[in-house]
């Protein structure tokens, strides 16, 4: 049975006495067909699929091509799911949804997890949560997180990382720097979070047993499970599947982990021996509105969203950035007129003026975003493309998909961090401000996005600055799990400049 529409009259009514046409009812929506019991799994059976949950880009261009603008497909039973491409329906998305508590269905398993154990988590967490309890929880991390002097705290700490960061990428032997990018993403996210370095350069650590190892381990083996779990029969509801196993073993070691850097804080605090800078994991500890199990699941989170997704946004900023020599020229130009010396520190400043490095990940954000778009589950009935979407339904923004669409982008598979300047021609034409939204929309919007970016603009600075770079390897690949991660090695040639 299709979900019902409850103010579907009403929005005919509405039509009528207005002059607009009549709505189509949500049944008429074309997509896949859906079978009994397995709904549309069959599609992503592997050899005989045509879709694949690993490919969603180019799963998402198919049901366009075949079925236009918008798709609604019954992948699990009961549960529907429609694909949105155009911008304006986006827009009325975001523009429908509870601006308090907007909902989505995303790591299922990761909500099982945390609710079976209620002896170290109060809730699922900022990432499977809706409701009420995310709406306390979003807003008292958001506090710290909002404000930029909070992020700007650790720059000093940031860059030194960075710096050591950038000297191996020219002393290292490497044909895949996949790795490094990783560890320092890990190390970026405890020194904010935290207070803590990992030492992750260090050479104890650079060794598959080390603690950073493993935890960066964790991390993917988390990550790469998530569109598995969430989107297959979900057996694992009702006894341990393999997966869910595997899922469940890397997430005792994040939070492992985790809860050793928290009760370490809380100590130092109890026993006034915190001289350092005061940190996020501070300013969460002193906050009354929070308690321990709040703040243990807001570390699991940052670990599990921060150390891949900062990685892979780099890895992909780096790709395009080796294979475009003019652009690549263009940026250095600019890292050498605001880090005149290498051993010059990034400051606040530095990247307030940055401003052809905001249009290169800018554009790395279009043509490679974190994700392949923004799901939300309606809380209300709208018509999207001329058809009645019930409240309750599955919307899943494809922005990946139309970023590359050549009526929205002019040379839409050419890396040109022009696009984004404010005299270009794209510029001028008055992008869609619902293209590209590499961080969500509203209220659940990535809650550590100034300091991702922060980084990235750091990082990459300070890497264009102090080198060359040239692709040595393959055409770079992909797979969404759902975060995009690469799927061929990142494998780049650094040469020294001379000054």
């Amino acid at each position: 049975m299709y979900p019902r529409c409850k103010n579907y009259m009403k929005i005919i009514y509405r039509n009528l006495t207005t002059g607009s046409t009549p709505p189509k009812s949500f049944d008429k929506i074309p997509g896949p067909k859906s079978l009994p019991i397995i709904g549309t799994l069959y599609k992503y059976l592997p050899i005989i699929g045509e879709y694949s949950f690993k490919k969603l880009p180019k799963t998402g261009i198919k049901k366009y091509n075949k079925y236009g603008s918008i798709v609604r497909e019954e992948i699990v039973p009961g549960e529907f799911t429609v694909w949105i491409f155009e911008p304006d329906d986006i827009a009325e998305i975001f523009k429908n949804e509870n601006k308090q508590n907007p909902e989505r269905r995303s790591h299922l398993a990761l909500l099982k997890y945390r609710k079976d154990r209620k002896n170290v988590y109060k809730s699922g967490g900022l990432l499977p949560t809706n409701g009420e309890e995310w709406s306390r929880l979003r807003r008292e991390f958001q506090k710290a997180l909002s404000k930029p002097q909070n992020i700007m705290t650790y720059i000093d700490k940031i860059d030194k990382s960075i710096n050591d960061f950038v000297k191996l990428c020219g002393t290292k032997s490497t044909n895949n720097l996949m790795p490094l990018l990783h560890r320092l993403s890990l190390e970026l996210t405890c020194l904010v979070v935290f207070d803590a370095s990992m030492n992750s350069f260090s050479p104890n650590e650079m060794n598959d047993c080390s603690t950073t190892s493993k935890l960066i381990e964790a991390t993917l083996i988390s990550n790469s499970l998530i569109l598995s779990l969430d989107n297959g029969p979900r057996l694992w509801r009702y006894f341990d599947t393999p997966l869910y196993k595997k899922f469940c073993k890397s997430q005792n070691f994040m939070e492992k982990i985790a809860v050793e850097m928290v009760e370490s804080k809380m100590k130092k605090i109890k026993e006034n021996q915190d001289d350092s800078e005061k940190s996020l994991l501070e300013i969460y500890l002193k906050n009354d509105n929070l308690d321990f199990k709040d703040i243990v699941g807001m570390a699991c989170d940052m670990l599990l969203a921060g150390i891949d997704t900062s990685a892979y946004s780099l890895a992909f900023a780096l790709y395009h950035l080796s294979n475009n020599e003019q652009v690549q020229q263009k940026l250095h130009e600019e890292a050498v007129r605001l880090i005149p010396s290498l051993d010059d520190a990034v400051t606040s400043a530095t990247l307030r003026d940055a401003t052809y490095m905001k249009a290169v990940i800018k554009e790395t954000y279009r043509m490679n975003p974190i994700a392949i778009g923004v799901g939300r589950i309606l809380t209300s009935d709208i018509v999207l493309s001329g058809y009645t979407i019930p409240a309750g339904t599955n919307a899943v923004t494809q922005n990946q998909v139309i970023s590359r669409f050549e009526k929205y982008f002019s040379d839409p598979d050419e890396f040109k961090p022009e696009r984004w300047m404010r005299d270009s021609v794209d510029k001028a034409q008055n992008l869609h401000p619902y293209l590209v939204l590499p961080f969500g929309h509203g209220s659940r919007s990535c809650i550590s996005r100034r300091l991702a970016e922060q980084n990235s603009q750091m990082t990459l600075l300070k890497i264009v600055r102090a080198y060359k770079l040239e692709w040595k390897g393959q055409s770079l690949e992909f797979d969404s799990l759902p975060i995009n991660k690469p799927t061929s090695p990142i494998n780049i040639q650094f040469t020294p400049y001379n000054q």
